[in-house]
């Protein structure tokens, strides 16, 4: 999943950086209002962290502005700002939940779990996908009490198309979400196609793994009706 951290506190965004990308996320960092609304615009990404006190720009009217545009990322915004008036106008715009500073990663790690969680329905930190059960905190997947190898990329990609089950995945939003910034000259690449290989391959061994589909000429969608 993609990440822009929005901070011009470069330390403070070097340590998220550094923290989310162990966790499995793609970050992209930027330290002023008019990088992230350029970022915003060209890119997707599932998670904004969004300082208010940029400092070129208020981080409301950002958020103002990224609502506008359309993107259905999940912000979190992060301040120093602590007052109920600031997180009231934070909320109002559009933002999914609101951070003060000083805060532990594993606070907003948890966050991020949890807004997940209310976006896609989800009771808890597992998927079950038909006879595997997909643990998203602990990054495993399991059948019959086996864990299944799967690689960081492997089980990322069964993880974006888990939250986006019974709809076609194109191979380009595939690219996108799992790698980040892609090249356009990527796009005709057959790794995903390599990689799902490879993942349907692991799961068979533990189960049927039809439940992927192929869909010619497009990507892939994940049944679960």
């Amino acid at each position: 999943m993609n990440v822009l951290i929005v901070e011009d506190e470069r330390q403070l965004s070097h340590e998220i950086e550094i923290f989310l990308t162990k966790q499995g996320y793609n970050c992209d960092v930027a330290f002023t209002g008019k990088s992230a609304s350029e970022k915003i615009y060209v890119n997707s990404y599932d998670f904004i962290l969004m300082d208010v006190g940029l400092p070129d720009n208020n981080g409301f009217q950002l958020l103002k502005e990224t609502k506008e545009m359309g993107k259905d990322a999940a912000i979190i915004v992060i301040t120093a700002r602590g007052s109920l008036d600031d997180k009231i106008t934070g909320l109002d715009l559009g933002a999914d939940d609101y951070l003060p500073k000083p805060f532990s990663l594993l606070e907003l790690q948890a966050r991020m779990q949890a807004i997940l969680r209310r976006k896609h329905g989800l009771k808890n930190n597992t998927i079950q996908l038909h006879t595997f059960t997909m643990d998203i905190q602990n990054r495993t997947v399991q059948a019959d009490g086996n864990t299944i190898p799967l690689t960081k990329k492997e089980f990322d990609i069964l993880h974006y198309m888990a939250l986006h089950k019974n709809r076609v995945i194109t191979r380009v939003q595939l690219t996108e979400h799992i790698w980040g910034d892609i090249l356009e000259e990527d796009y005709e690449s057959n790794y995903i196609d390599v990689h799902i290989k490879n993942l349907r391959k692991k799961l068979s061994q533990y189960g049927n793994s039809d439940f992927i589909e192929t869909v010619r000429g497009i990507g892939y969608r994940l049944n679960m009706f």
